[in-house]
């Protein structure tokens, strides 16, 4: 099957296992996927991922993380520049999600970074998507 948008298929893939409160969720790899997935890890909203090579594509089996009761460390996924309506930002309009306390997934020109981390380098870009 062939998927037109690859991010919201990772965000809803996280999504979807995340409220069944799945402990892993397999996506199939690629490197910008690897980029976002290792943003998430750094950001303390997934536990960690590993890629498992399949002789093809690839597989990234992301451990999702919870906190008490089970209750889901990732509240909420969006995903905000798509392919029929690309969002650009420069640096200085950056949004903030949620006032700051989530965070905003920019490709830039220095690679896929944080929206805290596309202020620091002082560039814009494409913002693929909020988490919070």
């Amino acid at each position: 099957m062939q998927i037109t948008d690859t991010i919201a298929d990772l965000l809803t893939r996280i999504r979807n296992a995340n409220s069944a409160k799945h402990a892993t969720v397999d996506v199939p790899a690629s490197n910008v996927k690897k980029a976002i997935t290792q943003i998430l890890v750094d950001e303390g909203y997934v536990k960690g991922f590993q890629v498992i090579e399949d002789g093809k594509q690839g597989i990234i089996r992301i451990t999702l993380k919870y906190g008490d009761n089970k209750s889901p460390i990732i509240t909420g996924l969006r995903r905000v520049s798509k392919p029929g309506l690309r969002i650009y930002s420069s640096c200085e309009d950056m949004p903030k999600v949620r006032k700051g306390l989530g965070i905003a997934i920019v490709s830039t020109s220095k690679g896929i970074v944080t929206d805290k981390k596309a202020r620091e380098l002082n560039v814009g870009g494409e913002v693929l998507a909020f988490i919070w």
